[in-house]
């Protein structure tokens, strides 16, 4: 079997042997890539845990929740004022 350098050319095999090497080949980088998808995944949507949170943690936790709630409140504030029925 020829080493593919381009990935547009079509390989050509002779025996049978060249075929099953080739499908073991790619069996193996199959299970690294899902592997690696597997990793990445569980890494970006599962929370990592940190053990105990310090204090300051917490305090910039809170205060970066306290935040978002008053942006949203404000945000709802607004809305509801440009968009009230005038009676």
């Amino acid at each position: 079997m020829s080493e593919n350098k381009n990935i547009n050319e079509v390989p050509v095999y002779r025996s049978l042997d060249e075929i099953r090497l080739r499908k073991a080949q790619l069996l193996t980088d199959i299970a690294k890539d899902s592997n690696h998808v597997e990793k990445l995944w569980n890494r970006l949507f599962h929370k990592q845990n940190s053990g105990k949170q310090t204090p300051s943690r917490r305090l910039s936790s809170l205060v970066s929740t306290g935040g978002s709630v008053l942006d949203a409140a404000i945000l709802g504030w607004k809305l509801y004022r440009k968009f009230k029925l005038k009676r």
